[in-house]
């Protein structure tokens, strides 16, 4: 299973710290993102609850890379933020101190890496979900 550093990394791209992240965030604006968009995603029954919506709205396949072997397909902001409705996007950006399209560009890069890197076995692994989330949140 991949740790934090590997979706750190896979999130900036090889950038440094100073760097951009994904969506064009740096680190601590990926940071400042991390937590709100957790309560945002538990309020959506959680990163399951969140697939299954992108699954009823027709981003199954979308998804369904995410989960398998091989690369992810993308996801747009605007495909994102159509499923979990603006209200969320403005509530994730409020918290965070960051632009509504922020939020949306920096969760469509980073929500494909994240499923694929907590879905070893193509199941979601909550325990390693929340261990590299919680990484990424102490700034390991």
């Amino acid at each position: 299973m991949a740790g934090i550093n590997d979706l750190i990394g896979g999130l900036l791209g090889g950038a440094s710290s100073g760097g951009q992240a994904a969506g064009g965030l740096d680190l601590s604006q990926l940071q400042s993102m991390v937590g709100p968009a957790m309560e945002a995603i538990n309020q959506n029954g959680g990163l399951s609850g969140v697939l299954e919506k992108l699954q009823s709205s027709g981003l199954g396949d979308v998804v369904n890379s995410w989960l398998g072997q091989g690369a992810n397909s993308p996801i747009s902001a605007d495909q994102l933020s159509s499923v979990l409705g603006s209200d969320t996007i403005n509530n994730i950006a409020g918290a965070s101190g960051l632009s509504a399209d922020q939020i949306s560009s920096g969760l469509s890069s980073v929500l494909p890496s994240v499923v694929d890197q907590a879905s070893p076995n193509g199941q979601l692994d909550v325990t390693q979900l929340q261990s590299m989330l919680g990484g990424l949140l102490g700034g390991k």
